[in-house]
């Protein structure tokens, strides 16, 4: 399953749980536009990918987007606006893979975690980051699909 979690018409996230699986081929969840792509591919015994090499060019890239692959356990993410107010929580699954796109995250782990995070580089902790407090825990609302 994907889904788009879109705030005023924003997309704030893109989820893929983790039993998505396509027939053949390759299919990515991203536009050609975005700044950060993923998608998922199935191919035969025997394939062959051809060898390539990606072009050096220069791109403008406004904020930074993270993937995360959550491998194990279960982990809460809560999203707010871009003033900080907190707006809702997805919950996701073990081997599900999300795309943050606009907004605010946080996280807490339900159940243990191992997960990995991908984000464009380089990254400076002091230009690419603000931190804000946490929504409290009697606030938080699970938004279903």
């Amino acid at each position: 399953m994907i889904e788009k979690v879109i705030y005023k018409k924003k997309l704030f996230a893109l989820i893929v749980s983790g039993n998505y699986r396509n027939k053949k081929g390759i299919t990515f969840f991203t536009p050609d536009s975005a700044s950060q792509q993923f998608g998922f591919m199935k191919h035969k015994k025997g394939h062959i990918i051809k060898p390539h090499k990606h072009k050096k060019r220069i791109t403008k890239i406004f904020t930074t987007t993270e993937v995360i692959l959550l491998l194990k356990g279960t982990l809460r993410v809560d999203f707010y606006n871009q003033k900080q107010k907190y707006l809702f929580s997805k919950i996701l699954q073990k081997n599900s893979i999300i795309l943050l796109v606009h907004g605010g995250h946080g996280f807490k782990v339900i159940k243990d975690v191992e997960m990995i995070e991908v984000k464009q580089g380089p990254f400076n902790i002091a230009k690419d980051k603000v931190k804000f407090n946490e929504v409290n825990e009697k606030k938080i609302k699970i938004k279903k699909n």
